[in-house]
């Protein structure tokens, strides 16, 4: 009879590059998708039309607003036809629930690398950005809801303004598994 893997092996490359908005998800992610191989989403692109025009509007969503995301966020991790070499997905999971649930969608090999800043530096970056839906008014909102993932097993923090080259390396060695393995080769 022929072995079957498990869904999620716990080696599979599963990250999401987690924080408030302005934190550097994207640039973090996209450059560990660089290095690592696996394929990389941005969790914004995961949004409804309907919640990119509330954000936009400067409205903050609200959980229920926010369920269907996580799922498709927890979707898209959970998909190794699609992503046969895994997934890093910026996503806020700002709350331990959803967190939780995207666990409970990925399984075991699901990391996060939590992005820490302050609100100074967030309003900043945010304020700078171009043709992006999410407002600086909105940053304040991300701070009210952020649960810290700090303690949490599973879950790497990291400065949001970190020196890349010194501090990714040292990241990548605390996620454990095949990420520990990256940080070697780099």
């Amino acid at each position: 009879m022929p072995t079957i893997d498990p869904p999620n092996p716990p080696d599979r490359l599963a990250l999401i590059v987690m924080g408030v908005s302005g934190s550097g998800k994207t640039t973090i992610g996209l450059r560990l998708a660089a290095i690592s191989g696996a394929d990389f989403i941005d969790g914004d692109d995961l949004h409804s039309p309907e919640a990119r025009a509330k954000m936009a509007s400067g409205a903050p969503l609200t959980d229920d607003d926010r369920w269907p995301w996580v799922d498709r966020v927890g979707a898209a991790l959970a998909d190794r036809v699609a992503h046969p070499n895994g997934l890093i997905v910026a996503c806020s999971a700002l709350r331990r629930v959803y967190r939780d649930r995207l666990r409970g969608r990925a399984g075991p090999a699901l990391r996060f690398l939590y992005l820490e800043g302050d609100r100074a530096l967030m309003l900043r970056r945010v304020g700078g950005r171009k043709g992006h839906y999410m407002p600086a008014s909105l940053v304040d909102s991300q701070f009210a809801t952020l649960e810290d993932p700090r303690g949490e097993s599973d879950v790497v923090t990291m400065a949001a303004d970190a020196n890349l080259d010194e501090d990714l390396r040292q990241a990548l060695r605390q996620l454990g598994g095949a990420w520990a393995r990256l940080s070697e080769g780099r």
